[in-house]
């Protein structure tokens, strides 16, 4: 049965890579590399046997990673045994394309581009990745609640790892989380749909689950099950029962932010609108602003 996270690289970022495992495995978090003990005989055995084992792949991307034969033999691998990937941008002025670009599409990829600037962005960067592994497969790990040397030490200033519910959204300017109110519209009789308004505080009505779908995702609220929509005849963010085109959604990387917060745009894949904030009110907007940038939580 799977068990760890696989951490798949080109040589060149082996320093890197050897300082987020040792991190990870302080965490607590099953982890594996090959220099520490994951290759023992036949080295494209025990790749296989890496790739098998793997919950989760973790492709720390480059263009070098991406002419690195031994990295597509990985990858295709870990993406026809359909093992989570998890990717890692490492490189600046660049997109993942021809057979890297194809299987991470559509993928929401950790932003490592200035890690090592020092190590305050490091923890940040090393924080969404621990974060998104979380989301996708915290389920599936095994993870170690960190040692502690005494009964009288206080409780460690990280909180243990564990899955969250769903997708939290905070409006990078105004603060404020995307919200499910759970009271009804009222534009037209027997209308279904629900308000989503702005929450100062975030809340289990602010969670929600992400649906893969083919090109696109749903967003479920994980209280009432309710699918995040827009209306972009009346610029509305709303929730309903039922799914159709105005629930599919993109959410990429916002490849502007130089912050390290895990920042991104939602965008509606049928109308193409951005989802914004204005005057305190979500919007759609046909072009990308400051008020299109999100924190995922």
């Amino acid at each position: 049965m799977p068990t760890h996270i696989m951490l798949s690289y080109q040589w060149d970022d082996q320093a890197l890579v050897k300082r987020i495992y040792d991190r990870l495995r302080d965490d607590g978090l099953p982890v594996w590399m090959d220099i520490e003990g994951g290759v023992t005989g036949n080295i494209n055995d025990s790749m296989a046997a890496g790739v098998e084992e793997a919950v989760v792949i973790c492709p720390f991307m480059t263009p070098a990673y991406q002419a690195s034969r031994s990295c597509k033999k990985e990858l295709n691998y870990a993406d026809t045994r359909e093992v989570i990937i998890v990717p890692v941008m490492l490189a600046n002025n660049w997109e993942a394309s021809e057979w890297l670009g194809l299987i991470t599409a559509g993928l929401l990829w950790l932003d490592f581009r200035n890690a090592e600037k020092d190590d305050e962005h490091f923890e940040m960067c090393l924080s969404s990745l621990e974060e998104e592994i979380m989301f996708n497969a915290g389920h599936l790990l095994a993870v170690e609640e960190p040692p502690r040397e005494s009964v009288d030490q206080p409780e460690p200033s990280k909180p243990h790892l564990k899955k969250k519910p769903g997708r939290g959204f905070r409006h990078a300017l105004s603060k404020l989380y995307i919200h499910e109110s759970g009271e009804q519209l009222t534009h037209l009789a027997g209308d279904s749909r629900y308000k989503v308004e702005l929450n100062e505080a975030p809340g289990d009505h602010c969670y929600w689950e992400e649906i893969k779908a083919s090109g696109c995702k749903y967003y479920r609220n994980v209280v009432t099950s309710r699918y995040l929509g827009f209306d972009p005849g009346r610029n509305q963010v709303y929730s309903d029962a039922s799914l159709s085109e105005s629930e599919e959604w993109l959410l990429l990387v916002d490849q502007t932010d130089q912050s390290h917060h895990r920042t991104v745009i939602i965008k509606n894949k049928h109308s193409g609108s951005f989802m914004a904030v204005r005057n305190g009110h979500l919007v759609g907007l046909t072009s990308y602003t400051e008020d299109c940038k999100w924190f995922i939580e």
